[in-house]
């Protein structure tokens, strides 16, 4: 129940997080905001200071910031319509910024605990790994890329090794200060004796790096890419078919994950370790897929706001503001049925459990 409170309160903060990137932008560039609002549906708690109206509402799964002119035309100079391009690209990236930037703190606080970080050099072989040589691999080589994909970190090497669907690779590596393409390299997993068991590895041990502060903030860094690269992953599984719309999750699927995941934790420190890394992962997702130039979504709003910038510069003409609008509510319309279905699925699997 504690982890399940915990994920409430994470996923309402990294919401509010989004909309005061809004905020605090709209209100530094001179951009009137007629509510900011956390939570949806029936108003709560509300006051009035200034301009703007502060709300509480009673479902804690969204949250908005209303500007003027955000999407019907108005004369009010401090319009959000009236504004420049530049202050309208900066307000409507706020959001994933700040989602960002939240998702960054946490694996900074997160890491500034850790005694080291696995890296991606390798550090060893497990006893019959077949492929150890100066034709193959040895101590000390780092693992570059794998199939084109760059692997800065052990987790980047985790994640590539496991997107392999043949038996053989294409690895590029730096031994010293020499680069070696291995192509076509026959590394697969393959049973190997650990602690008395047979388990399926490659083969392979990674060295470790110590830490401090510098190498807390470059993994910091490092993983937040790497959790970009697992948003951006699931998306092109989902586009490309290797992923069904069964397999997403909504805001009942993640709260019950942060649950599960919390409570098979070995004590209440990993408990919570495990829960901050997912919260962080939701917060740059959040932070990407609002991003994304699709109707509704901050980056939709981007994208014609580029278009009405080419078609200005070409025929000095603008898409009317009501085109727009339609596409943004269609976008919505689509984007309510998606959250539908996502809970539709949250709720089976967790019966189904």
């Amino acid at each position: 129940m504690l982890y399940i409170i915990i994920a409430i309160i994470g996923f309402g903060l990294l919401i509010a997080i989004h909309e005061l990137g809004h905020f605090l932008t709209a209100k530094l560039l001179g951009v009137r905001v007629n509510e900011f609002a956390i939570g949806m549906g029936p108003l709560l708690l509300s006051r009035q200071r200034g301009d703007t109206q502060y709300s509480l509402r009673l479902f804690p799964i969204g949250g908005y910031c209303a500007m003027e002119g955000e999407d019907e035309e108005s004369d009010d100079p401090h319009a959000f319509s009236s504004q420049p391009g530049w202050k309208r690209l900066i307000i409507l990236a706020a959001g994933s910024v700040m989602n960002f930037l939240a998702g960054f703190a946490i694996i900074l606080v997160l890491f500034a605990g850790s005694t080291g970080f696995s890296t991606n050099i390798i550090g060893g072989f497990m006893d019959g790994f077949p492929l150890e040589g100066e034709n193959g691999l040895l101590a000390g080589d780092r693992i570059v890329s794998i199939n084109g994909a760059s692997t800065p970190t052990y987790s980047d090497v985790y994640l590539q090794l496991t997107r392999v669907t043949g038996p053989e690779m294409d690895l590029v590596i730096k031994r010293g200060e020499q680069r070696i393409e291995l192509k076509e390299f026959p590394l697969a997993p393959q049973e190997y004796e650990e602690d008395g068991q047979t388990v399926l590895r490659y083969g392979l041990y990674f060295e470790r790096e110590e830490a401090n502060p510098w190498t807390v903030l470059k993994y910091s860094v490092w993983n937040c890419a790497y959790m970009v690269r697992l948003v951006w992953y699931g998306l092109s599984d989902l586009v490309s078919g290797a992923a069904g719309l069964s397999e997403l999750a909504g805001p009942i699927g993640i709260v019950d994950s942060i649950g599960v995941m919390g409570s098979q934790a070995g004590s209440l420190l990993a408990g919570l370790r495990s829960v901050g890394s997912y919260i962080a992962l939701i917060a740059i997702n959040l932070a990407v897929m609002n991003l994304l130039p699709l109707p509704a979504l901050d980056g939709g709003r981007i994208f014609f706001l580029l278009v009405n910038g080419v078609c200005w510069l070409v025929a000095r003409r603008k898409i009317p503001s009501k085109y727009e609008g339609y596409v943004h509510i269609a976008g919505f319309a689509l984007l309510l049925a998606l959250m539908i279905v996502e809970a539709f699925n949250d709720i089976v699997r967790i019966v189904m459990r």
